[in-house]
């Protein structure tokens, strides 16, 4: 299923989750304009794990970058238009409302701090690993892990493609996000990490680190497992 919108709307504008998606597509087309020379500088920016903890040079050195910087500027590196769409596409529907329950500033710490998490889940994975990661991917997938405990009763505009027709739907977030969750964790079970791809076990990190992290950065006045419906002759 593809999500399109949600119906959880937000009181503030959300600069801080426009922010993020607007320097992802500055740096995509940033990549694009490079041409042939793209994939090389995935490889020298992407986020090695090996490089981390110094088993092997970190690529990004050459340019005077440290290892541990590749994991904040690989978040905003995408490998192609698909890539990029898919993970703008969930950002921008799901991280408006976690923005407005945490803040501005703690929406930034919590999608930075998420991001972090999930690049050390695929250390822990492997940490041999030379494979070159990057995207926003593991930083939405906290995102979401947020908007499960927060607004889990939300609707959810999906499509969902059966062969040639895409079928609209309403369904509640709590399935959406639940069956996207239950995909990367079967993924994940049943895909080598060693071996280039999607990181599966980064989005399973990002998402426990939303769950983790919520209740420590979210306002005191959000409540969990909403939205809740208003009663009475105002509503």
């Amino acid at each position: 299923m593809i999500p399109i919108s949600d119906d959880n709307p937000v009181d503030h504008a959300p600069f801080v989750n426009w922010s993020l998606i607007a320097l992802c597509v500055a740096a995509f087309l940033w990549e694009v304009s490079l041409g042939r020379n793209m994939d090389g500088a995935l490889g020298v920016l992407g986020f090695t794990p090996a490089a981390l903890f110094g088993s092997e040079p970190a690529p990004s050195l050459m340019l005077g970058v440290p290892a541990f910087a590749t994991i904040f500027i690989s978040m905003f590196l995408h490998g192609g238009w698909l890539h990029l769409g898919g993970n703008m596409l969930y950002l921008w529907i799901f991280g408006n409302n976690i923005e407005e329950a945490m803040g501005h500033a703690r929406f930034a710490l919590f999608y930075f701090a998420c991001g972090l998490a999930a690049a050390l889940a695929m250390v822990f994975i492997d940490s041999t690993s030379q494979v070159p990661m990057v995207g926003a991917s593991g930083a939405i997938s906290g995102v979401l892990g947020a908007y499960m405990l927060l607004y889990p009763r939300a609707r959810v505009h999906v499509i969902i493609p059966l062969g040639i027709i895409f079928y609209p739907l309403w369904i509640r977030a709590v399935w959406v996000v639940g069956f996207w969750f239950a995909t990367q964790l079967v993924s994940a079970a049943l895909t080598d990490p060693t071996k280039p791809g999607t990181a599966f076990w980064a989005h399973v990190g990002g998402f426990a680190a939303g769950l983790v992290l919520t209740p420590l950065l979210k306002a005191r006045e959000i409540r969990y497992f909403g939205p809740f419906a208003r009663r009475g002759p105002w509503s």
